[in-house]
């Protein structure tokens, strides 16, 4: 099960490039200057081979398994590698087992590095947190989801989570020179010419993926025909043949944070909001109705009265997009985006709900006063159901009387902002409290 076993003996032109070309030291990692840049926590733990359980968060091709492969080459212990997208419980158990026969009689330390550890459901995980406990093995955990959302919050808790960030265009570059100039694992024993531009499509294209620049590289170098004078020259429309615009994974923990990315933009930028609504879309294939339903709720819980018509915009938007589809429903949903970000904000409504909420422990229950109960009934005055005056019998259509539990009856829940329509409505609030204490 050791990582990296199964490539000892193997040709080494028979391998991948970017398996060849994968770095053995922490001087060859390209990247992630944050973590193991020198005198960083983590190189630290390395090159003193004093890793304890870690979690590697990142996104493709930005380095965790190489991380972990330059462990399994510093390491004086065992070095396992698990993938949780075929291992089973039993397998687990199995590595626990050998580490304990390991410790036990030879006092020798089991590194478990387990691969797209999001994969792993709940009870395969269980499974590894009694050894992790008593430090029967040492886990390192990759994954390109957030692991909050993931990962079970016992093993979390007992891994120093390090993550990593997406790669640029230069180490992509850095690679793929690396590659071409390298003649015993990379493509330097091959007499390539390879245009600026060819390069530098590639390493655009990749988007911080190394192992994805590397492999176009590669297609393009063996899929190239040679010149009369036997070199091979990749041009930059040989280059756009081996590698397409790629695509991009949206994952639950990429559409949580698009969405929240969308809401919160609702409530300050036109631009971002239609960006991150559009981007979600088409780039990343989410359904138009999740950012239409949270439009909706946007338009009572940010902006409410003080513009009432946005909401009346994302119903009817949501509507449009029922009866007309995508994508020509775009423009008619975009306008609904657009009209609630630049409409006067308000957040009055969610907090007299936050305050009504509150006021319920409080008072434990709510009696109705006896002049708002029902007196549709013979003998309702009897029980003393009276005394309701009739709004619209007085001047204003107003009249001063409590509406709420004798135990709330001074309690103000709503106050509306002086943002928008609801400045009316702050207005004739202040009428009626001035009313109230007998200035009008």
């Amino acid at each position: 099960m050791d990582l990296f076993s199964f490539r000892e003996g193997t040709e080494p032109r028979a391998r991948l490039l970017a398996d060849r070309m994968r770095p053995e030291t922490l001087e060859e990692y390209i990247g992630q200057e944050h973590l193991i840049g020198e005198g960083k926590l983590l190189r630290r733990a390395i090159e003193g081979d004093v890793v304890s359980s870690i979690l590697l968060f990142g996104p493709p091709g930005c380095g965790k398994t190489t991380l972990a492969h330059i462990i399994s080459k510093q390491t004086k212990g065992d070095f396992v590698r698990l993938n949780a997208v075929d291992a089973t419980v039993k397998d687990v158990r199995e590595v626990i087992e050998q580490a304990e026969n390991n410790k036990s009689m030879y006092g020798r330390k089991t590194i478990l590095f387990l691969d797209e550890v999001h994969r792993f459901n709940s009870a395969r995980q269980d499974a590894l947190l009694p050894a992790v406990e008593r430090g029967i093995i040492v886990f390192i955990g990759a994954t390109t989801e957030n692991p909050f959302h993931s990962v079970n919050g016992a093993l979390l808790s007992r891994s120093t989570l390090f993550r990593l960030e997406p790669l640029e265009k230069e180490h992509s570059m850095l690679a793929v020179r690396r590659a071409l100039a390298d003649s015993s694992k990379g493509l330097g024993f091959m007499k390539l010419e390879v245009d600026e531009e060819a390069l530098e499509h590639i390493a655009s294209m990749a988007n911080g993926d190394i192992r994805r620049a590397l492999t176009a590289l590669e297609l393009a170098a063996v899929t190239t025909p040679s010149e009369l004078d036997g070199a091979v020259r990749i041009t930059l429309d040989v280059a756009v043949e081996s590698i397409r615009q790629p695509t991009v994974k949206a994952d639950e923990s990429t559409q949580y944070d698009v969405l929240s990315a969308f809401h919160k933009s609702l409530r300050g930028s036109s631009d971002a909001a239609l960006f991150w609504f559009l981007y979600a879309v088409e780039k990343l294939g989410m359904d138009p109705m999740v950012f239409l339903r949270r439009l909706t709720v946007a338009c009572s819980e940010d902006i409410g009265l003080a513009n009432p018509q946005a909401m009346v915009q994302a119903v009817s938007a949501m509507e449009a997009y029922h009866r007309i589809g995508w994508p020509e429903s775009k423009y008619i949903v975009s306008q609904a985006i657009l009209f609630a970000v630049e409409s006067p904000k308000s957040n009055a409504i969610a907090v007299t709900i936050g305050r009504i909420m509150a006021s319920f422990d409080a008072i434990k229950s709510a009696e109705v006063p006896f002049h708002l109960r029902d007196a549709h009934y013979s003998g309702a005055q009897k029980l003393g159901h009276v005394g309701y005056q009739y709004p619209h019998d007085f001047p204003g259509h107003y009249v001063e009387q409590n509406y709420l539990p004798d135990k709330l009856a001074s309690k103000v829940f709503y106050e509306a902002t002086a943002q928008g329509m609801e400045d009316k409505i702050r207005q004739n609030q202040s009428k009626r409290r001035e009313k109230r204490s007998g200035k009008l």
